[in-house]
Protein backbone atom coordinates (compact mmCIF):
# COMPACT_ATOMS: atom_id res chain seq x y z
CA UNK A 1 0.00 0.00 0.00
CA UNK A 2 1.16 3.32 -1.07
CA UNK A 3 0.42 6.80 0.04
CA UNK A 4 2.15 10.32 -1.04
CA UNK A 5 1.88 13.61 1.17
CA UNK A 6 3.12 16.86 0.25
CA UNK A 7 3.89 18.87 3.59
CA UNK A 8 2.41 22.72 2.88
CA UNK A 9 5.56 24.52 2.32
CA UNK A 10 7.65 21.58 3.13
CA UNK A 11 8.75 18.52 1.62
CA UNK A 12 7.44 15.06 0.37
CA UNK A 13 6.91 12.04 2.53
CA UNK A 14 6.32 8.78 1.09
CA UNK A 15 5.09 5.90 2.85
CA UNK A 16 4.81 2.22 1.51
CA UNK A 17 3.67 -0.29 3.83
CA UNK A 18 1.68 -3.93 3.72
CA UNK A 19 -0.56 -4.54 6.43
CA UNK A 20 -0.96 -8.59 7.72
CA UNK A 21 -3.10 -9.41 10.06
CA UNK A 22 -4.18 -5.78 10.97
CA UNK A 23 -0.95 -4.57 11.68
CA UNK A 24 1.61 -2.45 9.61
CA UNK A 25 4.05 -4.72 8.20
CA UNK A 26 7.33 -4.16 6.06
CA UNK A 27 7.23 -0.18 6.18
CA UNK A 28 9.46 1.98 4.16
CA UNK A 29 9.35 5.98 5.16
CA UNK A 30 11.01 7.79 1.54
CA UNK A 31 10.78 11.24 0.21
CA UNK A 32 12.63 14.51 -0.82
CA UNK A 33 12.82 16.05 2.88
CA UNK A 34 16.07 16.35 4.80
CA UNK A 35 17.08 14.59 7.85
CA UNK A 36 20.19 14.09 9.87
CA UNK A 37 21.49 11.54 11.00
CA UNK A 38 20.62 9.38 7.92
CA UNK A 39 19.87 6.26 10.26
CA UNK A 40 16.96 7.92 12.02
CA UNK A 41 14.95 7.10 8.42
CA UNK A 42 15.44 3.23 8.98
CA UNK A 43 14.30 4.07 13.06
CA UNK A 44 10.91 5.63 12.27
CA UNK A 45 10.24 3.05 9.99
CA UNK A 46 10.95 0.10 12.11
CA UNK A 47 8.76 1.97 15.32
CA UNK A 48 5.68 1.63 12.79
CA UNK A 49 6.38 -2.13 12.33
CA UNK A 50 3.77 -4.16 14.26
CA UNK A 51 1.71 -1.53 15.12
CA UNK A 52 -2.38 -1.84 14.23
CA UNK A 53 -3.42 -0.56 11.17
CA UNK A 54 -6.52 1.54 12.36
CA UNK A 55 -4.68 2.56 15.19
CA UNK A 56 -5.21 6.35 15.58
CA UNK A 57 -2.88 9.26 13.92
CA UNK A 58 -1.51 9.93 16.95
CA UNK A 59 -0.17 6.54 17.90
CA UNK A 60 1.49 6.91 14.44
CA UNK A 61 3.05 10.04 15.12
CA UNK A 62 4.18 9.48 18.63
CA UNK A 63 5.94 6.46 17.64
CA UNK A 64 7.80 8.18 14.92
CA UNK A 65 8.66 11.03 17.38
CA UNK A 66 9.97 8.79 19.80
CA UNK A 67 12.26 6.84 17.24
CA UNK A 68 13.96 10.27 15.93
CA UNK A 69 15.40 11.15 19.09
CA UNK A 70 17.51 14.02 18.60
CA UNK A 71 17.34 13.68 14.77
CA UNK A 72 16.85 16.77 13.08
CA UNK A 73 13.99 16.75 10.50
CA UNK A 74 14.07 19.80 7.88
CA UNK A 75 10.55 20.02 5.13
CA UNK A 76 8.64 17.30 7.64
CA UNK A 77 7.90 16.11 11.01
CA UNK A 78 6.56 13.34 12.66
CA UNK A 79 2.87 14.23 12.73
CA UNK A 80 3.22 14.94 8.72
CA UNK A 81 4.48 11.10 8.88
CA UNK A 82 1.40 9.85 9.94
CA UNK A 83 -0.66 11.68 7.84
CA UNK A 84 1.00 9.67 4.82
CA UNK A 85 0.84 6.55 6.89
CA UNK A 86 -2.91 6.88 6.87
CA UNK A 87 -2.61 7.82 3.68
CA UNK A 88 -1.20 4.61 2.61
CA UNK A 89 -3.68 2.53 4.16
CA UNK A 90 -5.90 4.46 2.70
CA UNK A 91 -7.88 6.04 5.80
CA UNK A 92 -6.69 9.49 4.26
CA UNK A 93 -6.92 10.76 1.06
CA UNK A 94 -5.87 13.66 -1.46
CA UNK A 95 -7.32 16.15 -3.04
CA UNK A 96 -6.52 13.66 -6.53
CA UNK A 97 -8.17 11.03 -4.97
CA UNK A 98 -11.61 12.75 -5.85
CA UNK A 99 -13.65 14.48 -8.57
CA UNK A 100 -14.68 17.44 -8.17
CA UNK A 101 -18.05 19.18 -9.12
CA UNK A 102 -18.79 22.62 -9.76
CA UNK A 103 -22.27 23.12 -8.84
CA UNK A 104 -24.55 26.82 -9.86
CA UNK A 105 -27.02 27.39 -8.20
CA UNK A 106 -27.53 30.81 -9.43
CA UNK A 107 -28.62 33.95 -7.18
CA UNK A 108 -30.15 32.79 -4.02
CA UNK A 109 -31.21 34.75 -0.68
CA UNK A 110 -29.88 34.29 2.07
CA UNK A 111 -31.78 31.89 4.12
CA UNK A 112 -31.57 29.83 0.79
CA UNK A 113 -27.81 30.14 0.80
CA UNK A 114 -27.50 28.88 4.18
CA UNK A 115 -29.67 25.67 3.49
CA UNK A 116 -27.70 25.27 0.35
CA UNK A 117 -24.71 24.44 2.33
CA UNK A 118 -26.40 21.97 4.44
CA UNK A 119 -28.13 19.89 1.94
CA UNK A 120 -25.35 19.87 -0.20
CA UNK A 121 -22.72 18.89 2.28
CA UNK A 122 -24.68 16.09 4.03
CA UNK A 123 -25.21 14.70 0.22
CA UNK A 124 -21.24 14.67 0.21
CA UNK A 125 -20.98 12.84 3.24
CA UNK A 126 -23.38 10.20 1.96
CA UNK A 127 -22.07 9.68 -1.07
CA UNK A 128 -25.08 10.75 -3.08
CA UNK A 129 -23.21 13.56 -4.60
CA UNK A 130 -18.71 13.95 -5.25
CA UNK A 131 -17.04 16.19 -3.19
CA UNK A 132 -18.76 20.18 -4.86
CA UNK A 133 -16.89 23.44 -5.19
CA UNK A 134 -20.02 26.08 -4.85
CA UNK A 135 -19.30 30.15 -5.32
CA UNK A 136 -22.23 32.08 -4.08
CA UNK A 137 -24.06 34.37 -5.79
CA UNK A 138 -26.11 36.91 -3.80
CA UNK A 139 -29.59 38.18 -4.70
CA UNK A 140 -30.14 40.46 -1.95
CA UNK A 141 -27.85 42.34 1.07
CA UNK A 142 -27.46 40.05 4.28
CA UNK A 143 -25.84 39.47 7.41
CA UNK A 144 -24.72 36.20 8.32
CA UNK A 145 -23.77 35.50 12.35
CA UNK A 146 -21.72 32.28 13.39
CA UNK A 147 -23.50 29.47 14.70
CA UNK A 148 -22.34 30.13 18.27
CA UNK A 149 -22.68 34.53 18.18
CA UNK A 150 -25.26 36.36 20.27
CA UNK A 151 -27.90 38.07 17.90
CA UNK A 152 -28.12 41.11 19.95
CA UNK A 153 -24.47 41.73 20.60
CA UNK A 154 -23.41 41.37 17.09
CA UNK A 155 -26.08 43.21 14.94
CA UNK A 156 -28.28 46.33 15.37
CA UNK A 157 -31.97 44.90 13.66
CA UNK A 158 -33.10 48.75 13.06
CA UNK A 159 -29.83 49.17 11.16
CA UNK A 160 -30.15 46.27 9.07
CA UNK A 161 -34.02 47.03 8.24
CA UNK A 162 -32.68 50.66 7.56
CA UNK A 163 -30.09 49.04 4.74
CA UNK A 164 -32.49 46.27 3.45
CA UNK A 165 -30.22 43.63 5.00
CA UNK A 166 -31.80 39.93 6.26
CA UNK A 167 -30.15 38.99 9.19
CA UNK A 168 -29.18 35.33 9.23
CA UNK A 169 -27.51 32.34 11.30
CA UNK A 170 -25.22 30.03 9.25
CA UNK A 171 -24.24 26.34 11.03
CA UNK A 172 -20.57 27.04 11.14
CA UNK A 173 -19.04 28.64 14.03
CA UNK A 174 -16.67 32.18 13.82
CA UNK A 175 -17.81 36.13 13.06
CA UNK A 176 -20.24 38.14 11.38
CA UNK A 177 -20.27 39.07 7.80
CA UNK A 178 -22.05 41.95 6.20
CA UNK A 179 -21.95 41.33 2.11
CA UNK A 180 -24.16 43.10 -1.00
CA UNK A 181 -24.59 41.74 -4.29
CA UNK A 182 -21.29 41.68 -6.30
CA UNK A 183 -18.88 42.79 -3.49
CA UNK A 184 -18.28 39.72 -1.81
CA UNK A 185 -16.60 36.50 -3.02
CA UNK A 186 -18.25 33.77 -1.09
CA UNK A 187 -17.47 29.98 -2.29
CA UNK A 188 -18.05 26.50 -0.29
CA UNK A 189 -16.24 23.45 -0.30
CA UNK A 190 -17.86 20.27 0.53
CA UNK A 191 -15.09 17.31 1.21
CA UNK A 192 -15.16 13.88 2.86
CA UNK A 193 -13.61 13.84 6.35
CA UNK A 194 -10.85 11.76 4.73
CA UNK A 195 -9.63 14.53 2.80
CA UNK A 196 -8.02 16.31 6.20
CA UNK A 197 -8.08 12.96 8.32
CA UNK A 198 -4.96 13.54 11.16
CA UNK A 199 -4.94 16.59 10.53
CA UNK A 200 -5.99 19.17 13.21
CA UNK A 201 -8.81 21.73 12.24
CA UNK A 202 -6.07 24.38 12.41
CA UNK A 203 -4.48 22.69 9.66
CA UNK A 204 -6.98 21.73 7.95
CA UNK A 205 -7.83 25.46 7.33
CA UNK A 206 -4.74 25.88 5.71
CA UNK A 207 -4.75 22.72 3.74
CA UNK A 208 -8.26 23.55 2.42
CA UNK A 209 -7.48 26.95 1.43
CA UNK A 210 -3.94 26.49 -0.20
CA UNK A 211 -5.63 26.50 -3.59
CA UNK A 212 -7.02 29.69 -3.07
CA UNK A 213 -3.97 31.74 -1.70
CA UNK A 214 -2.07 30.42 -5.19
CA UNK A 215 -5.05 31.23 -6.91
CA UNK A 216 -4.43 35.01 -5.74
CA UNK A 217 -1.00 35.13 -6.23
CA UNK A 218 -1.37 34.39 -9.33
CA UNK A 219 -3.77 37.28 -9.89
CA UNK A 220 -1.04 39.30 -8.68
CA UNK A 221 -2.14 39.70 -4.89
CA UNK A 222 0.25 38.80 -2.21
CA UNK A 223 -1.69 36.69 0.11
CA UNK A 224 -0.72 34.64 2.72
CA UNK A 225 -2.21 32.50 5.53
CA UNK A 226 -2.99 33.48 8.86
CA UNK A 227 -3.62 30.91 11.37
CA UNK A 228 -6.75 30.22 13.03
CA UNK A 229 -8.76 31.00 9.87
CA UNK A 230 -7.98 34.48 8.01
CA UNK A 231 -6.51 35.10 4.55
CA UNK A 232 -4.36 38.71 4.45
CA UNK A 233 -2.47 40.75 1.97
CA UNK A 234 -0.18 44.01 3.35
CA UNK A 235 -3.16 45.92 2.05
CA UNK A 236 -4.60 44.68 4.21
CA UNK A 237 -7.27 41.26 5.68
CA UNK A 238 -8.98 40.19 2.43
CA UNK A 239 -11.23 37.23 4.24
CA UNK A 240 -11.63 34.49 6.42
CA UNK A 241 -13.12 30.82 6.41
CA UNK A 242 -15.23 28.73 8.76
CA UNK A 243 -15.88 24.94 9.19
CA UNK A 244 -18.88 22.46 10.05
CA UNK A 245 -18.09 19.20 10.45
CA UNK A 246 -20.88 16.84 9.92
CA UNK A 247 -21.88 13.37 11.77
CA UNK A 248 -21.36 11.71 8.20
CA UNK A 249 -18.37 12.38 7.44
CA UNK A 250 -18.57 15.57 5.27
CA UNK A 251 -16.59 18.90 6.37
CA UNK A 252 -17.87 22.08 4.87
CA UNK A 253 -15.18 24.61 4.61
CA UNK A 254 -16.74 28.31 3.60
CA UNK A 255 -14.41 31.18 2.79
CA UNK A 256 -15.55 35.18 2.34
CA UNK A 257 -13.64 37.51 0.54
CA UNK A 258 -13.93 40.91 -0.07
CA UNK A 259 -13.75 42.33 -3.35
CA UNK A 260 -15.05 45.94 -2.47
CA UNK A 261 -16.68 46.53 1.03
CA UNK A 262 -19.48 49.36 2.35
CA UNK A 263 -17.62 50.06 5.97
CA UNK A 264 -20.39 52.43 6.81
CA UNK A 265 -22.63 50.33 6.51
CA UNK A 266 -21.01 47.40 7.42
CA UNK A 267 -20.06 49.79 11.17
CA UNK A 268 -23.50 50.77 11.30
CA UNK A 269 -25.43 46.68 11.40
CA UNK A 270 -22.30 45.66 13.37
CA UNK A 271 -22.11 46.03 17.01
CA UNK A 272 -19.09 44.14 17.45
CA UNK A 273 -17.51 46.06 14.15
CA UNK A 274 -18.42 49.22 15.46
CA UNK A 275 -16.30 48.54 18.40
CA UNK A 276 -13.41 46.39 16.66
CA UNK A 277 -12.82 49.48 13.82
CA UNK A 278 -13.33 52.35 17.09
CA UNK A 279 -9.59 53.12 16.98
CA UNK A 280 -8.73 52.81 13.57
CA UNK A 281 -8.95 56.70 12.38
CA UNK A 282 -8.07 56.42 8.95
CA UNK A 283 -11.36 54.59 8.08
CA UNK A 284 -13.65 57.35 7.63
CA UNK A 285 -17.42 56.92 7.72
CA UNK A 286 -17.98 56.73 3.32
CA UNK A 287 -14.16 54.53 3.36
CA UNK A 288 -14.79 51.96 0.88
CA UNK A 289 -11.95 48.35 1.42
CA UNK A 290 -11.31 46.78 -1.48
CA UNK A 291 -8.12 44.30 -1.13
CA UNK A 292 -9.05 42.46 -3.85
CA UNK A 293 -10.70 44.96 -6.72
CA UNK A 294 -7.51 47.68 -5.83
CA UNK A 295 -4.87 45.17 -6.03
CA UNK A 296 -6.07 43.18 -9.10
CA UNK A 297 -7.84 46.09 -11.40
CA UNK A 298 -10.42 42.82 -12.34
CA UNK A 299 -13.76 42.79 -12.24
CA UNK A 300 -15.66 40.29 -9.78
CA UNK A 301 -16.41 38.05 -12.22
CA UNK A 302 -13.09 37.88 -13.82
CA UNK A 303 -11.42 37.01 -10.22
CA UNK A 304 -13.81 34.18 -10.00
CA UNK A 305 -12.69 32.66 -13.47
CA UNK A 306 -9.59 33.22 -12.70
CA UNK A 307 -10.22 30.86 -9.18
CA UNK A 308 -12.17 28.94 -10.90
CA UNK A 309 -9.07 28.10 -13.43
CA UNK A 310 -6.40 27.48 -10.68
CA UNK A 311 -8.76 24.59 -8.98
CA UNK A 312 -9.64 23.33 -11.82
CA UNK A 313 -6.20 23.06 -13.24
CA UNK A 314 -4.73 21.36 -10.26
CA UNK A 315 -7.89 19.50 -9.45
CA UNK A 316 -10.73 19.24 -11.87
CA UNK A 317 -13.64 20.46 -12.11
CA UNK A 318 -17.04 19.63 -13.76
CA UNK A 319 -19.70 21.24 -14.19
CA UNK A 320 -23.32 21.03 -13.22
CA UNK A 321 -26.88 22.50 -12.55
CA UNK A 322 -28.58 22.51 -9.22
CA UNK A 323 -30.84 19.46 -9.34
CA UNK A 324 -34.38 19.52 -8.55
CA UNK A 325 -34.74 17.29 -5.26
CA UNK A 326 -31.53 18.98 -4.40
CA UNK A 327 -33.13 22.82 -4.50
CA UNK A 328 -36.55 21.63 -3.05
CA UNK A 329 -34.65 20.05 -0.22
CA UNK A 330 -32.82 23.14 0.41
CA UNK A 331 -36.16 25.18 -0.05
CA UNK A 332 -37.81 23.22 2.33
CA UNK A 333 -34.81 23.54 4.82
CA UNK A 334 -34.66 26.87 4.32
CA UNK A 335 -38.42 27.60 5.21
CA UNK A 336 -38.31 25.30 8.22
CA UNK A 337 -34.68 26.58 9.63
CA UNK A 338 -32.91 29.14 8.52
CA UNK A 339 -36.05 31.73 8.06
CA UNK A 340 -37.28 30.42 11.38
CA UNK A 341 -36.90 33.18 14.04
CA UNK A 342 -35.90 29.88 16.67
CA UNK A 343 -32.68 29.65 14.93
CA UNK A 344 -32.16 33.13 14.24
CA UNK A 345 -32.12 34.04 17.97
CA UNK A 346 -31.39 30.53 19.46
CA UNK A 347 -28.35 32.49 21.04
CA UNK A 348 -30.29 35.98 21.67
Amino acid sequence: MHGEYKVPEGKLIVADVDVEEGRLRNVRLSGDFFLEPEDALGRMSDALEGLPADAPAATFEYAVEQARGDAVMVGFDAHAVAITVLRALNRSSSWHDHDFELVDTGEQHPAMQMALDEVIARQVGSGERDPTLRVWEWASNAVIIGSFQSLSNEVDLEAAARHNTTVVRRISGGGAMFVEPGNTITYSLYVPGTLVEGMSFVESYAYLDAWIIRALKELGVDASYVPINDIVSPAGKIGGAAQKRFSNGAVLHHVTMSYDMDVSKMMDILRIGREKLSDKGHISAGKRVDPIRSQTGLTRVKVVEAMLKTFDGSYGLRHVDLDEPTRRAAEELAREKYESEAWLARVP
